[in-house]
């Protein structure tokens, strides 16, 4: 069922896998994609039940724009990094870019590459990559909302970096979205925790102070993950920008702006 390869992305991963292993080629980007390639693998040896009837992992099948973000933006000297749990149908999903709206993705962060399909598609989930026309309002404010502030994406990128901690996505049989806390107690937690275990080699790889959880159950997981590896960071969190979150619809730019104030993020962030 975790098949998410498209023909062409096993010998690409292959080049970069000895790419990222040539010791000149530490660099945080490269030592980020070899932590997610390792997880890769491991995930594809993973299988789920009901409710889940389809999986997706945009790591497999767009890769390609994956790969230009990370390394257009993942850099050193990044000391925060913003987690999301795992990726929305119209986001991410789409475009293999962590909160991935289309719109943003395009014409802010101005990444590129090829997106093909997962083995197996939902008729009512299929992926359209760039070109998808349906926005994703999570990733729309969240990156929305940097726009504003920061103006340019490396203002942003000079200080963040933003990833999932779960490259997969879940659906039932109609294509309802399932979130990782929704699945089965035992296929969730074999789940998460080769996430966990590969967010504490990201960490490790990005060398950031703070991680940013957003949303509780990022945040919480987060926490628990890196003080149980001993990854000394300093772990804080925001509210989800999601709209089934009441409170996010109720205006999340000024709720998400008074935390990353307090938490001393927002004066380098801003274009002013």
């Amino acid at each position: 069922m975790l098949d998410g390869s498209t023909p062409g992305n096993e010998t690409g991963l292959a080049v970069l896998q000895d790419r990222v292993s040539d010791p000149e080629e530490k660099t945080p980007s490269s030592r980020f994609l070899q932590a997610e390639l390792e997880l890769n693998a491991h995930l594809r040896g993973l299988t789920f039940g009901e409710p889940v009837r389809y999986v997706y992992n945009p790591l497999e099948y767009a890769w390609d724009p994956h790969r230009c973000y990370v390394e257009k933006y993942c850099q050193p000297g990044q000391r925060f990094l913003f987690l999301g749990m795992n990726p929305g149908p119209f986001g991410m999903a789409q475009t293999g870019v962590p909160f991935g709206e289309v719109k943003s993705v395009v014409n802010w962060l101005k990444i590129t590459g090829e997106v093909g399909h997962p083995a197996d598609e939902h008729p009512k989930r299929r992926i359209l990559g760039l070109g998808c026309t349906q926005s994703e309002v999570s990733g729309a404010r969240f990156w929305g909302f940097f726009r504003k502030l920061c103006g340019e994406p490396e203002q942003f990128f000079r200080h963040c970096f933003v990833h999932n901690l779960c490259p997969l996505i879940f659906m039932n049989a109609s294509g309802k979205n399932l979130t990782p806390p929704e699945l089965p107690a035992d296929q969730r937690e074999a789940l998460l925790s080769l996430c966990d275990a590969a967010l504490c080699k990201a960490v490790e790889a990005l060398n950031v102070s703070m991680v940013i959880g957003v949303g509780k159950v990022a945040e919480q997981r987060a926490r628990r993950a890196l003080s149980a590896a001993g990854v000394k960071v300093q772990v804080e969190g925001i509210m989800h920008p999601s709209p089934r979150n009441p409170l996010a619809n109720k205006g999340w730019e000024d709720v998400a702006k008074a935390k990353l104030a307090d938490l001393g993020v927002l004066s380098l962030l801003s274009n002013s």
